[in-house]
């Protein structure tokens, strides 16, 4: 029931937009009552939240691959792969829409779920290539790991994906990472 519920939100996001979700559609049209919606969710916020946590993928599951270049196109691919997708165009749809006030809310979330773990995770894969020798002692900053998700987010807020295609990931590896960490 709740994966309906979760595909039932952002299918409301993608048509109508953050504004028309309301909790009633959502139980409509993953067939429950609203009163099951209100006992786990206290606010579409919260509904909104859960639904783009369970569908985003998880960063941190790039596994070695003995190449930094190669593991940060693992990355970036799925995240490409992520943001062209429905939960990217739910997601693309909540962020254009949402006001300031309400930006605070989900903030916390997009740090918490995609900016922290993605830094994370790049952080990692940086590390791993600078002990093998194909990434430059030094490269592993937090500012060089923000490059990724600065230009995910800009694609995605300025751009609107219309340079996501399947090349992104290589060259944004081969022409904005790889002078930065090369060995």
């Amino acid at each position: 029931m709740e994966n309906a519920i979760f595909e039932a939100t952002l299918d409301q996001l993608t048509s109508g937009g953050y504004a028309r979700l309301t909790m009633e559609g959502v139980a409509g049209a993953a067939r429950t009552g609203k009163a099951a919606l209100y006992r786990r969710w206290a606010s579409k916020d919260e509904l909104v939240i859960d639904a783009l946590d369970a569908t985003l993928p998880r960063p941190y599951d790039t596994p070695d691959l003995g190449s930094a270049h190669d593991e940060l196109l693992q990355l970036i691919g799925a995240f490409t792969t992520a943001v062209t997708s429905r939960v990217g165009a739910a997601l693309h749809a909540l962020m254009a829409e949402i006001d300031q006030e309400q930006a605070e809310v989900f903030k916390g979330f997009i740090e918490d779920r995609v900016i922290g773990p993605t830094t994370a995770t790049i952080l990692e894969i940086l590390r791993r290539g600078a002990e093998r020798g194909d990434v430059r002692p030094g490269a592993a900053t937090p500012l060089v790991a923000d490059v990724i998700p600065a230009m995910l987010l800009y694609q995605a807020k300025i751009r609107g994906f219309q340079d996501l295609g399947p090349d992104f990931a290589a060259r944004l590896v081969d022409e904005v990472l790889q002078p930065i960490i090369r060995a």
